[in-house]
C-alpha cells in the first residue's frame, strides 16, 4: 500500500513555516525530517507514524488512540502509529505533528 498523498499534503501544509524540514521516502511512506531526524511520516501502511520521547510512549498509548509501532514483530520504543481516522481533523493532525516535531527538535541534528 502506498502512503496517503492527501495526508502527506496536510502534513506538508502544517510544516510549511517550520525551518529545516525535509521530505524523504522511507519504508513505502513519506517521512518528514527535522534536522535530519524523522518527526512524522505518512505511513505506507496507512495513517501516521509519530516519533515521541520514548518515556512518553506508554502514557500516550494509554490516553490517546495511538498504538505502539511494530516492525517485524518488535515494538519500536518512541514510535507510535495513529490511524488515519484519528487525524481526520486539522486539530488532531496538528497535535500529532507538533508532538513529532517537538521531539525531533530535541535531538542532535544529522547531516
Amino acid at each position: 500500500m502506498a502512503y496517503d498523498e492527501e495526508l502527506a499534503a496536510r502534513i506538508r501544509a502544517l510544516l510549511a513555516a517550520e525551518p529545516g524540514v525535509e521530505e524523504k521516502r522511507s519504508f513505502g511512506g513519506l517521512a518528514f525530517m527535522v534536522g535530519g531526524n524523522m518527526a512524522v511520516s505518512a505511513s505506507g501502511q496507512g495513517g501516521l507514524l509519530v516519533r515521541v520521547h520514548p518515556e512518553e510512549g506508554d502514557a500516550l498509548v494509554a490516553t490517546t488512540p495511538a498504538e505502539p509501532m511494530e516492525m517485524r514483530g518488535r515494538t519500536m520504543t518512541g514510535w507510535l502509529r495513529v490511524a488515519g481516522a484519528d487525524v481526520a481533523t486539522e486539530a488532531e493532525l496538528a497535535e500529532w505533528v507538533g508532538r513529532g516535531v517537538a521531539y525531533a527538535r530535541t535531538l542532535p541534528p544529522k547531516r
